[in-house]
């Protein structure tokens, strides 16, 4: 084995015994849970001053924007947040705490996911939490996850507070979402079915469409505009009734934005003094809905989360607002076909028995010439 051969193997040992004093813990014992320093001291009353969030990671980032009482998402025209997930945020930051100091060499920080969030590549987010004056109140950059081996054991992250090389390995949950899709609560509405008395569906493509339950609340459906329809499919009416029942959006725009051309509008009575409309319009293949509730109590509440907005939902849903009597048609069973003939036996053919030479009979005599 050569000089060289010799240096290589020794670097090479150099730098895992770098690794593996950077990611694994060192020999001081941990302190006990709760006991550790917090990363940010005193942090709860400062953040009753907190007016803006921001998360970056790579090309993904969102901004929660505080809106008198309400944190909003400007980008999604100031659509309000999950407010569990602004909780557990701010919370989570709050309550971390500093366990074991790792590496402070800022060319060892992309190991441990703690390097500059905006270099190419890099896994780091970061997180900042700013006030209305746009100073920030507390800046985290968080990295790689500790998976958890034994049960009973807090989350922890590496972390770095930013302006800082130190690297830290930090006890606390920190929900950390780059995606303003993930801070929305998707849900519109959540109307059993049978609070549905009546729909009056108005097309701008069609004739009026009336359906209604005939007799007691749990009676199906029933088309009675048109009096004379074909055979309908009875899951297309379900359907109609269960439009608002566990109704969630794709995507939400402020209600000033056009969306596509309008192609009709639903009135739904419910019962307890309860009328809903939707007004749904389609922008290529993307259906979107814009809804009202009439009505008291319930429907101001409804009207406090919906008036303002414009809805993309899924695009069967087109069919339970505003379908066409054609849409409610039961589908046609192919007629069934004729059983093949079974094919024909031949008869048996009557078989002359093979006589015995003896008992054949004799030749008939040749006529005379």
């Amino acid at each position: 084995m050569n000089q060289r051969t010799l240096l290589m193997l020794g670097g090479a040992a150099i730098l895992t015994i770098a690794a593996a004093l950077i990611l694994k813990p060192n020999n001081t014992t941990p302190p006990p849970a709760g006991s550790a320093e917090l990363a940010f001291p005193n942090l709860a009353q400062r953040l009753q001053g907190a007016a803006r969030i921001e998360v970056t990671r790579n090309a993904d980032g969102v901004v929660v924007q505080r809106m008198g009482e309400t944190w909003v998402l400007p980008e999604r025209g100031n659509y309000p947040a999950r407010p569990d997930r602004v909780r557990e945020l701010l919370t989570g930051l709050t309550e971390l705490r500093l366990t074991e100091p790792r590496t402070a060499n800022p060319e060892l920080l992309d190991r441990l996911g703690v390097n500059d969030p905006t270099q190419p590549g890099s896994t780091a987010a970061l997180v900042r939490v700013l006030n209305a004056q746009g100073a920030p109140i507390a800046q985290l950059v968080v990295g790689r996850r500790r998976v958890r081996t034994q049960g009973n054991v807090p989350e922890a992250a590496f972390i770095r507070r930013a302006g800082e090389n130190q690297a830290w390995l930090a006890e606390g949950r920190l929900p950390i979402d780059g995606d303003a899709g993930l801070w929305l609560d998707r849900g519109i509405a959540a109307i059993p079915r049978d609070r549905v008395l009546r729909v009056a569906i108005r097309r701008t493509d069609a004739p009026v469409l009336e359906l209604a339950r005939a007799g007691e609340v749990d009676a199906p459906l029933r088309v009675t505009n048109p009096a004379e329809t074909p055979p309908l499919d009875e899951t297309s009416l379900d359907e109609i009734g269960r439009a608002f029942e566990s109704l969630t959006f794709v995507e939400v725009t402020a209600d000033t934005v056009a969306h596509g051309t309008d192609i009709g509008e639903a009135r739904f009575t419910l019962t307890d003094n309860l009328t809903l409309v939707a007004r749904i319009s389609r922008d290529g293949e993307a259906i979107w809905a814009r809804f009202a509730a009439e009505g008291d109590d319930e429907a101001t509440r409804l009207n406090a989360r919906w008036r303002g907005w414009a809805f993309q939902i899924g695009q069967w849903k087109e069919k339970a607002f505003v379908p066409l009597l054609a849409d409610l048609r039961r589908a046609e069973e192919p007629p069934a076909e004729a059983p093949a003939a079974a094919p024909l036996e031949e008869a048996p053919t009557a078989a002359t028995p093979d006589l015995p030479a003896a008992d054949a009979p004799a030749p008939a005599p040749a006529a005379p010439r």
